[in-house]
């Protein structure tokens, strides 16, 4: 891979973040469609359902419906090869329904690390480490 291919590759995943940070969930599909291969693979602790691209677009449909001002911050990227490493903070206010949880009204802020592989400048396969367990604490579904 070349450098100009490492480039394109961040600017396609900070793309991404960018619409998932607009709050605006027509946004985020678009971009989905846009951005990843249809059969993207997804692998990630977040609830979904489907498969491809539409279980993208269910993992922010739920997450935009629950924490409607959810923000990631990239900490930062690490490109080499077909991939792309990224490591962030993020951080919203808990607004509606999410994992049987009612809205807390709580804001939250925890950590995730995606390992992306791209084909042809879209995104092929998302693996994901995300904080869940601070997620839920701070919500208070689990002790501190």
């Amino acid at each position: 891979m070349t450098t100009a291919e490492a480039t394109r590759n961040l600017a396609t995943l900070h793309r991404f973040h960018s619409a998932t940070n607009s709050g605006d969930p027509a946004l985020v599909a678009r971009a989905v469609d846009e951005l990843t291969a249809p059969d993207v693979v997804f692998h990630a602790p977040v609830p979904m359902g489907g498969t491809g691209a539409e279980a993208m677009k269910r993992v922010w449909e739920v997450l935009l419906r629950a924490f409607p001002d959810i923000h990631v911050t990239v900490e930062e990227t690490v490109a080499e090869g077909d991939k792309v490493v990224s490591r962030n903070t993020v951080t919203g206010t808990h607004l509606g329904e999410y994992r049987g949880l009612r809205p807390t009204g709580k804001r939250v802020t925890y950590g995730e690390i995606f390992v992306l592989r791209f084909v042809d400048g879209r995104i092929a396969e998302i693996r994901g480490i995300v904080d869940v367990l601070a997620q839920l604490r701070q919500l208070g579904a689990f002790p501190s």
